[in-house]
């Protein structure tokens, strides 16, 4: 067996430490993107100078956009969670956990509106697409930070369920459907109104405050795990 070379061992490793922090910075660069100019108009070439590299030097950290945008979502989510555990320490029954459970997902939601774009642009996306488009190593990580949010959530439906206060079947569907539904709530807290029909055919806007769609949420959560089972 050929020995490896002096110093072979180091230089990977200090290899992969620059790899890891180039990594980070072109994520945090995403983020300040993100935060300050929105999802939408978010381009690879503006990520890249802010970072003082080229666009080849993205995609080869990356393997495209959706790669990129979903380890920037892990960072939103690493947030959440905390935001969510810190919610649920206080404990109590089931239905005041899922309470501030809920009321910390859209407070985070509603302070964070980047972190709603840019769930929402990878909900548009199939699976089976995402998992075309990106490495394992970044769908794991996608997937945890969405697991470990969710956990939060499955944790207080199964402790309600024990204790007869809720009637879930399946709590790891209803936290993901509290999920995905709840983006779509968050986002129209960001758009801020709400339409109807005032007469026939005769469509009028009203207003609608953060704090209505984050009652609404709540309201929904509660519902939803205490609905009569048939």
């Amino acid at each position: 067996m050929a020995e490896r070379a002096p110093g072979a061992d180091g230089r990977r490793t200090a290899a992969a430490a620059r790899r890891r922090r180039r990594e980070a910075e072109i994520i945090s660069a995403t983020r300040r993107l993100f935060d300050e100019s929105g999802v939408r108009d978010a381009q690879i070439d503006q990520i890249a100078h802010a970072v003082g590299v080229n666009r080849a030097i993205v995609y080869r950290h990356f393997t495209g956009k959706e790669e990129l945008f979903a380890l920037t979502l892990v960072e939103y989510l690493d947030e959440l969670r905390v935001a969510l555990a810190a919610a649920d320490a206080a404990g109590g029954d089931p239905a005041d956990r899922l309470t501030r459970i809920t009321t910390a997902f859209a407070d985070y939601g509603v302070a964070h509106p980047a972190f709603v774009d840019t769930a929402q642009t990878l909900m548009r996306r199939s699976g089976p697409e995402l998992l075309d488009e990106m490495s394992e190593s970044a769908v794991y990580r996608l997937g945890r930070a969405i697991s470990t949010c969710l956990a939060v959530v499955e944790s207080a439906l199964e402790a309600g369920v024990e204790s007869g206060d809720f009637t879930v079947d399946d709590p790891v569907l209803l936290a993901n459907m509290l999920y995905a539904s709840g983006l779509g709530a968050l986002q129209l807290a960001r758009v801020g109104f709400q339409v109807r029909e005032a007469a026939p055919g005769v469509p009028t806007v009203g207003q609608v405050s953060p704090a209505q769609v984050r009652d609404h949420l709540v309201a929904s959560a509660l519902a939803l795990a205490t609905r009569p089972r048939g």
